[in-house]
């Protein structure tokens, strides 16, 4: 099985995460979009209280779309849920894996791959499969990641401008999200009250 990992914050999963991941099913050599939610994500301040409602909008996300599978492991694995330790545990679960595991991530994360805990061991365990969230774009400016061992390769689709900040920020203003989320997602946002506060 050749896998292909999408890991996020996903607070919430919204149209431009689901449109990359159709991507990646429809034109890498991939059997699996396997989207890993960050229980207690490193690199960003979040609401514990609301993780699981994080995992849920994703389920309800991914619903429908072939190819397409939500795991927890991260909610399972105690501590902060560094990327690192994930793929280890993916590799012990997954006996069947082809090749190394893609990870799909964004140009903002990427620039900052250096930071992230046992970089030098998690660049040897994957392909990085790098998605342009920005205007004005300029692969030479990662060079230098490939010079130090990092093995990527860049999406050429679509950027799609949608920020989970700017979904949370038009709920607190009571503006529509509709075309900015998948419906089931915008459903559970208003039933459970999320990002009111």
């Amino acid at each position: 099985m050749k896998l292909c990992l999408y890991q996020g914050t996903f607070n919430p999963i919204h149209n431009a995460h689901i449109h990359v991941a159709e991507y990646a099913i429809k034109n890498l050599d991939i059997d699996k979009v396997l989207f890993i939610p960050a229980a207690l994500p490193p690199h960003k301040s979040c609401d514990n209280s609301i993780s699981i409602d994080r995992l849920n909008m994703v389920k309800l996300a991914v619903e429908g779309h072939k190819g397409f599978e939500v795991s927890d492991i991260e909610y399972r694995l105690e501590g902060k849920s560094y990327t690192y330790r994930t793929i280890c545990e993916l590799y012990k679960t997954y006996t069947n894996i082809n090749g190394k595991i893609k990870f799909l991530i964004g140009t903002d994360a990427f620039e900052k791959i250096e930071s992230w805990y046992e970089t030098d061991k998690l660049k040897e365990l994957v392909d990085f499969v790098v998605f342009i969230r920005e205007n004005d774009f300029d692969e030479k400016r990662f060079n230098y990641l490939k010079a130090k061992g990092y093995h990527f390769t860049f999406m050429p689709l679509e950027y799609l401008d949608i920020s989970s900040t700017e979904i949370r920020d038009k709920i607190l203003k009571e503006e529509d999200i509709t075309h900015l989320v998948p419906k089931k997602v915008k459903e559970y946002i208003y039933k459970n009250e999320l990002y009111k506060n």
